[in-house]
């Protein structure tokens, strides 16, 4: 586990915030549920979390402030040389503090030390700054077809 430790002056609520990241670090469903239906803007639904990145994902991370999960990032992959960063997840109240820079940073490393050679994200356009500037992925060509509407 990584600890780190955050000074933001644009928030005196934030003015000392203390992290502590964890590859493939515990969890309960209901907070990543939680999570996830505020960072998505829907009703909080009842997802069984723990077994879906136990069966699929190469790892993911968890960022937790003073024992509660303020964020999460699922990192699933192909089982070769392929991971993929997917829902990328900041509570409301620690978002622009450095700690969804700080769970993908830790999903780069934990991919590159699982062997992997490419790490994947798409998003929405309101994320590129964060994705491209924050993070480091490089814009690439890709395609998506939308099996829902």
């Amino acid at each position: 586990m990584r600890q780190d430790s955050f000074r933001d002056s644009r928030s005196p609520r934030l003015a000392r915030m203390t992290i502590v990241y964890a590859w493939r670090g515990d969890f309960d469903n209901a907070a990543v549920n939680a999570l996830h239906a505020e960072g998505f803007e829907h009703p909080v639904l009842d997802i069984d979390w723990a077994a879906q990145v136990h069966r699929h994902s190469l790892g993911w991370v968890t960022a937790r402030r003073d024992g509660d999960l303020v964020g999460f990032v699922n990192v699933a992959w192909d089982g070769g040389v392929h991971a993929f960063v997917l829902d990328t997840l900041v509570s409301l109240a620690t978002r622009r503090s450095g700690v969804g820079t700080g769970l993908v940073a830790r999903a780069v490393e934990g991919a590159r030390a699982a062997g992997c050679e490419w790490l994947h994200v798409d998003f929405d356009d309101h994320l590129r700054a964060f994705y491209f500037d924050a993070c480091g992925f490089e814009p690439t060509d890709a395609g998506l077809i939308a099996l829902r509407r």
